[in-house]
């Protein structure tokens, strides 16, 4: 059999290699329209233990990211009125060139053909292939090409926003929400490396609009983000790296495959980047696809019909909370007028996945605060 992966990001690296690993004379082509060391944007950030489920299925994999992450234990949220640390609430970063760079060591070692720089054009440029796996993200060729075989959904949120980086060290993961002039901004930012940070600042459309940010250069923009974020940046400038205002794509579809073609990653769904578990969800999606190749390895139809029944019932409870912390980042200004407490009670109840029960658990020392806050 003869498979092709679309895409040549964390998800189909990943499932190149997984599929390879299980039968070394597979023959697996990863196909990318870039050169293999271009990237867009700067760090990748999991929760804590997003990793975790690597170590089960895959020590060496797992042994080979983990030293190269950074990560802390706490949140920062900066509300105007405020500083509030949420105890407990840990995550981990890493620079996403670099990751991309272990899981192309992790898909040569296992005998992978890459072929980079490569844009296919149409599908019928892969007829010679028995699988063809849609791992190209948001734009995804076989997403298009088959979108109403697919059920394919693109929607739009409301909110622009733009990917920076920051030679200023943060030292957690930092929500910052500033009023201005023009109106509210955040800026999701947190360090991925010693000497780097993502910067990812957003706004309202109606303060998009105020601000005449969509007709600013990228450099001008630049120097507007860093006038507003003049406190938090401490004198850093911001870094650029194709730094343009976007609208976060929806991603839905209704079916995940197509005859010899299947979904997976940004391709197939889409997580707001609020939550961070993008970059998880698609290797996550790696691995059950994987499974289900190598348990149906005559019949694809079996092989793609049980990747969906398997992952379908997680994913979706995952996306969902993911739509909800991005509503609530539609209307963040509006939650920016609740007082201190409120807000980072708000905030952190955003996605529906933690209660005030869970809360004590995990961020005891924040409870008792906002306990106190509403007395």
């Amino acid at each position: 059999m003869r498979i092709a992966i679309l895409g040549a990001g964390p998800a189909g690296l990943y499932l190149s290699f997984l599929i390879k690993r299980r039968a070394p004379n597979a023959d697996v082509t990863v196909i990318e329209q870039n050169p293999a060391d271009a990237t867009f944007g700067f760090g990748v950030v999991f929760s804590d233990r997003a990793l975790e489920f690597l170590r089960e299925d895959d020590e060496e994999t797992y042994a080979a990211i983990v030293p190269a992450m950074v990560s802390w234990r706490d949140m920062t949220l900066n509300h105007p009125a405020e500083r509030i640390v949420i105890d407990g609430i840990g995550f981990a970063a890493i620079e996403r060139l670099k990751l991309l760079q272990l899981l192309q060591a992790r898909a040569a070692s296992a005998n992978v053909t890459a072929i980079y720089g490569c844009a296919v054009k149409s599908l019928d440029e892969l007829d010679d292939f028995d699988v063809v796996i849609g791992a190209d993200g948001v734009n995804s060729l076989v997403r298009r090409t088959y979108a109403r075989e697919l059920g394919a959904s693109v929607g739009h949120l409301t909110n622009r926003f733009a990917w920076f980086g920051t030679g200023q060290v943060f030292e957690t993961l930092t929500q910052t929400f500033v009023d201005t002039e023009w109106g509210p901004f955040n800026a999701h930012h947190y360090r991925y490396a010693p000497d780097r940070s993502t910067f990812i600042v957003e706004t309202g459309a109606d303060t998009f609009a105020r601000a005449g940010l969509a007709s600013m250069t990228q450099a001008q923009s630049q120097a507007f983000c860093e006038k507003i974020f003049a406190a938090t940046l401490d004198g850093e400038p911001l870094i650029t790296n194709n730094s343009i205002w976007r609208q976060f794509p929806l991603i839905h579809n209704e079916r995940w495959s197509h005859g010899k073609y299947v979904l997976m990653g940004d391709a197939l769904h889409t997580a707001h980047f609020s939550i961070g578990s993008g970059t998880r969800l698609a290797l996550e999606d790696a691995i059950a696809l994987g499974k289900a190749l190598a348990a149906h390895p005559k019949d694809t139809s079996a092989a793609f019909a049980a990747y969906e029944e398997a992952r379908r019932p997680v994913l979706e409870k995952l996306v969902g909370g993911a739509n909800d912390s991005a509503a609530w980042y539609e209307n963040f200004g509006a939650h920016m007028k609740l007082v201190p407490a409120d807000f980072a009670m708000s905030y952190i109840t955003r996605s529906g996945r933690v209660d005030i029960e869970r809360l004590r658990k995990l961020s005891p020392q924040f409870v008792t605060w906002w306990e106190k806050a509403n007395t």
